[in-house]
């Protein structure tokens, strides 16, 4: 018989990037007590790992516990990017209420309906938190208006339709259901999650069906699947059988290794844990996301959504460079191997595959950035590889067409840098669906564009409006695939010889174009000095030396002056690199080269290619 849980409710925290959901949850953390009085606490807690720090970001959904009274509140802190929203999807399966966190200013975002639209299919209760009202430019009651709207164009129920909003500054530690309400402190947030979210239901008498909704990795135990028991109980030593409803044929015995709750930041271990607990388990080798934990009498798999597939690829390659192996510690094929099929323990939108090459593998993800905090984690750890320009995976149909992944691009700007990002877009591929004004006197555009058109452009949107404009992609299926685009109008500066750079090479090398390098740096032939604003390649002598005479004039031996390098970050380096260049990574340098170094042997590479065109 169902019943329902009362002294537990599960939810997760959804929002559009940056819109202040991590900070919530270090408050609903601070307030209940899960930290001593004196305890130091770092600003999001929750963002554990170095990169969701530094971004400001969170990557990968966390689980933590908090009591209200005597209400345990399992809270699922999730990833706000369109890459990471594999991530969202999954969780949802976890919880039976989410609360939406909107910013008093920005209002509605496009992730802000990703994320919404993910719960409403699953016919959770919403709670609105509208987050920041202390800014002094926040509109809460505008905002009401847009997230109602946006409520109906998705078709929400009545009962979602009639959902409580709530008004909140996480970073001041205080909500209120009346924008009049004094500010004190959480706790109306609190008891509107305990008054509507619903209690978790299940048979606690029935036969044991947990769900794996995430997978966490620790060196010492292995893999952990985190889960919801949504049937019976599930015991420490318990035999269980695994098995998937997208894989019929998957049955496989394992046993209850160690079995934990989850207490404010911490994993506790317990001997048992019944309908609604949201569990950790170790000692299961091979536990996958979907799989579903059953008793031996009866299992019966818990069915779960696909998870989304890849769009994007690209190549991750041993380093051969004249330069390879004097600054990483694992450098090796089987160290790259090794390292990228670990990550699939974690990662389960990515994908790696084994290529003809045994030095290069493909691997696969959800769109620059998911690969890009793959690469910068990488680096930290010691790795010095290669990569290959991002390439966009294509699909074809019945007939045949070829088909390539689209991407709806919603683009805030002041208006006076609209004709210049739509003629980029355009340029791209792109095809304008909308535009109207946005708040603070900026201008909101609507773009639908393949994938690969949005390749490489986000630097150049940043250049293009001063710095000024909000650019949020969301993924929007497969099109017919829409013709050739060239990806970069400049061609390169590459070095001609191997040796040192010297300022006075450098110097005769700025006029054709930027510079990446500085003097006293290590070049190769074949490495990518700088960038020509004209389309073609030159190829430079940065080690020239001056040729030494017996004669002075007074102006000769002034200093010769040279502008400041262009310093590129690892995303702007993966931006600009074209097809036939590779960008080599080491823990301390970043270097664009040509994949064929030598002169001569690119020029034929070159010339047949236009032979063949």
């Amino acid at each position: 018989m169902k019943m329902k849980r009362e002294d537990v409710r599960n939810i997760a925290i959804i929002a559009h990037v940056d819109h202040g959901k991590t900070t919530l949850v270090d408050e609903l953390l601070k307030q209940s007590g899960v930290f001593r009085a004196n305890q130091e606490v770092a600003d999001r807690v929750m963002d554990s790992n170095d990169i969701e720090r530094e971004r400001g970001i969170t990557i990968l959904s966390k689980n933590t516990a908090v009591y209200y009274k005597d209400t345990k509140i399992n809270i699922i802190d999730t990833p706000g990017h369109a890459d990471f929203g594999g991530e969202v999807e999954r969780v949802l399966k976890m919880v039976n209420g989410v609360i939406l966190v909107v910013d008093a200013y920005e209002g509605a975002m496009p992730q802000t309906k990703f994320v919404l639209r993910k719960a409403l299919e699953l016919d959770l209760s919403v709670i609105v938190c509208i987050n920041k009202i202390d800014r002094p430019e926040g509109r809460p009651v505008e905002v009401i208006d847009e997230i109602l709207e946006l409520l109906m164009d998705l078709d929400a129920s009545d009962a979602q339709l009639d959902c409580p909003f709530i008004f909140a500054s996480a970073k001041s530690g205080f909500a209120k259901k009346n924008l009049e309400d004094p500010e004190v402190d959480m706790s109306p947030l609190f008891e509107t999650i305990i008054e509507h979210i619903p209690a978790p239901e299940g048979d606690p008498d029935a036969d044991t069906q947990v769900l794996i909704s995430t997978i966490d990795y620790n060196e010492y135990v292995g893999r952990i699947g985190v889960g919801k028991v949504d049937n019976g109980t599930i015991r420490v030593n318990q035999e269980c059988v695994m098995v998937n409803h997208h894989e019929p044929d998957k049955m496989k015995k394992v046993k209850i290794g160690k079995l934990y709750e989850f207490d404010g930041l911490n994993k506790v271990e317990v001997q048992e844990a019944t309908i609604g607990a949201i569990v950790a388990i170790s000692g299961i080798t091979d536990i996958h996301i979907g799989d579903t934990l059953c008793s031996v009498e009866n299992p019966q798999a818990i069915p779960f959504q696909k998870i989304s597939e890849p769009t994007i690829a690209m190549n991750f390659m041993v380093n051969d460079s004249p330069l390879a192996g004097q600054e990483g510690k694992y450098i090796t094929s089987r160290h790259i191997r090794e390292r990228l099929f670990r990550e699939l323990n974690t990662d389960v939108s990515l994908r790696v595959e084994e290529t003809d090459s045994p030095d290069c593998f493909k691997v696969s993800g959800r769109g620059e950035l998911h690969l890009s905090v793959l690469i910068e984690n990488m680096r930290r750890e010691g790795f010095e590889f290669a990569v290959s320009k991002a390439e966009v995976l294509y699909h074809y149909n019945e007939r045949n067409q070829k088909l390539e992944p689209m991407e709806l691009a919603y683009i805030d700007v002041p208006e006076e840098f609209t004709g210049a990002v739509i003629q980029k877009l355009t340029s791209r591929k792109g095809e304008l669906q909308g535009m109207s004004p946005a708040n603070g006197g900026y201008t909101r555009l609507e773009f639908e564009i393949p994938a690969r058109g949005l390749i490489g452009y986000r630097g150049e949107f940043m250049t293009d409006t001063k710095g000024n404009g909000i650019l949020n992609t969301v993924f929007d299926g497969y099109a017919p695939f829409k013709g050739e685009l060239s990806y970069r109008k400049t061609g390169s500066l590459i070095a001609y010889e191997s040796g040192e750079s010297i300022t006075y090479g450098l110097f005769s090398a700025q006029e054709r174009g930027t510079l990446f390098i500085g003097p006293g740096v290590k070049v190769y032939s074949g490495m990518v000095i700088g960038q020509n604003p004209k389309a073609e390649d030159i190829e430079i002598n940065v080690c020239k030396t001056k040729k030494l005479t017996n004669t002075r004039s007074s102006s000769a031996d002034e200093a010769l002056k040279l502008t400041t390098p262009k310093e590129m970050s690892l995303e702007q380096c993966l931006d600009f690199i074209d097809t036939d260049e590779l960008l080599e990574i080491t823990p301390t340098s970043l270097r664009i080269r040509k994949k064929i170094l030598d002169p001569t042997m690119r020029k034929r590479s070159a010339m047949n290619k236009k032979s063949q065109m």
